[in-house]
């Protein structure tokens, strides 16, 4: 829409490069893009709106997680989470699409109805809002949504994410296994992005039961995948575990997920569940730490990096999984 305008109104090429440098550094408006004429900042501010997302909302977790909620033009609900942590990284959690298909069981997002994939405008318009706050560094596209599903946006605005102050080597790209965008993003791909695979099973016949999307591509094929990755750009992929008490957390099934994982190219987040009460969520409980505790014993004397995850924005529904937009409490 910014090109559309400035084309029509007869403005230089460059002039659509100043704008996105303003926004890119944090910018707040038109009004602050001072190397733009004044009468171009005015009419830009009237007739182009300067973010193609509304901000309903937004709450502050008590560990400074900040959540947003926005809605697109025509109203679909779209959340983005800003994380700070103790060494000074400010990473962001960036959604794909509106709502997702794909209804894992133990996700919140896959409880909503989908409504469509974003635009890589409305993918970027959630790191800006964020950047506005403070300068960020990390990014992960792990909110709503399957990225694979909507690559050449993910694509579009991950490679625009440098401007903002996040390389791509600080930029992680999640999927559950969606193999047509998972076989294009390891074939077609040059820049250093990171992938991580959402697994929670080691096993088909569990996998199918917590994500539909295993009947379609099993384990087998996308375990394939990742080794491909691995053997085509030599970076480790990393695993997303979620520890589901009493269904995916036994012993036997750690020895099972080391069985399936080669050390040399994978490395393991555990992420202890966070309670939701929407719809098929609300049957979960969160492994306990002597649970998570066993099962990272056994993948790290197998020889697996392994990490437990700290969930962040528990209080907001901010945490991995909880992204619903159902309503923000905090300030």
């Amino acid at each position: 829409m910014l090109q559309l305008h400035l084309n029509e109104n007869g403005e230089p090429p460059y002039r659509a490069g100043q704008v996105w440098d303003w926004a890119a550094r944090g910018a707040a408006g038109y009004e602050q893009m001072t190397n733009l004429p004044d009468s171009l900042r005015g009419q830009l501010e009237r007739e182009v709106p300067f973010s193609t997302l509304e901000l309903v909302q937004e709450a502050k977790a008590s560990d400074g997680t900040v959540k947003a909620l926005f809605r697109t033009h025509e109203g679909h609900p779209v959340e983005a989470v800003l994380m700070r942590f103790r060494d000074g990284r400010r990473s962001v959690c960036l959604s794909s699409q509106s709502g997702c298909p794909l209804t894992c069981t133990f996700c919140a997002t896959g409880q909503m109805r989908f409504g469509r994939n974003l635009t890589a405008s409305e993918i970027l318009d959630q790191a800006l809002h964020f950047r506005r706050i403070e300068p960020i560094d990390h990014a992960v596209f792990m909110g709503m949504g399957e990225p694979m599903l909507n690559l050449e946006s993910v694509l579009e605005s991950a490679r625009a994410l440098p401007d903002v102050g996040i390389t791509w080597r600080r930029t992680t790209i999640s999927t559950v296994g969606w193999l047509p965008g998972l076989r294009k993003f390891v074939d077609e791909v040059e820049e250093p992005i990171r992938l991580a695979l959402s697994l929670h099973a080691p096993t088909d016949e569990l996998r199918s039961e917590l994500m539909p999307v295993n009947d379609r591509y099993p384990l087998t094929e996308v375990i394939a995948e990742c080794n491909r990755y691995f053997a085509l750009h030599r970076r480790k992929v990393f695993v997303e575990y979620v520890m589901l008490r009493g269904i995916n957390d036994r012993v036997e099934q750690a020895r099972a997920l080391a069985d399936l994982l080669d050390p040399k190219v994978f490395k393991v987040n555990l992420i202890p569940f966070t309670f939701t009460p929407i719809g098929s969520v609300a049957r979960y409980q969160s492994s306990t730490r002597k649970g998570i505790s066993a099962f990272k014993g056994v993948l790290h004397r197998a020889g697996i990096p392994t990490t437990v995850r700290l969930n962040r924005g528990r209080d907001i529904q901010a945490a991995c999984g909880q992204l619903a937009a159902i309503g923000l409490s905090g300030s």
